[in-house]
């Protein structure tokens, strides 16, 4: 399980990274994004919430709670809290959607990026 979660972050990072890139090109070249763009936003995000589930059964083990540092879960709080508000404000999001689902995305992808350097030193 812990290798799943150290393999699964780089499938989170890179996927919200390639599309929260491709939302930010729509945004500024004025484009409104496609079903292909919110079929990748759908998998980025069950990228990322497949990634944070694996660190939450992880931090179930008393074992692994000891080794696992507290900003490292911190960080994980922090994309489930960003992908909270972005279902929240989905109406919001709805007006410039390549932009904000850009932003949201990279956002979490930064978090993630963060969260492994905290275990990797």
């Amino acid at each position: 399980m812990r290798r799943l979660h150290e393999d699964w972050v780089w499938i989170a990072v890179v996927v919200s990274g390639i599309v929260g890139i491709w939302g930010l090109v729509l945004a500024v070249l004025r484009r409104r994004p496609g079903r292909a763009f919110f079929v990748g936003v759908g998998a980025a995000v069950v990228a990322i919430l497949v990634q944070v589930a694996l660190g939450l059964v992880l931090y179930a083990d008393p074992a692994w709670r000891e080794v696992v540092d507290g900003f490292h879960v911190f960080y994980g709080v922090v994309i489930l809290f960003t992908l909270a508000f972005a279902y929240i404000f989905r109406a919001q999001l709805a007006r410039r959607p390549a932009l904000g689902w850009g932003i949201v995305l990279l956002f979490t992808m930064g978090l993630g990026i963060r969260a492994w350097t905290i275990v990797a030193g």
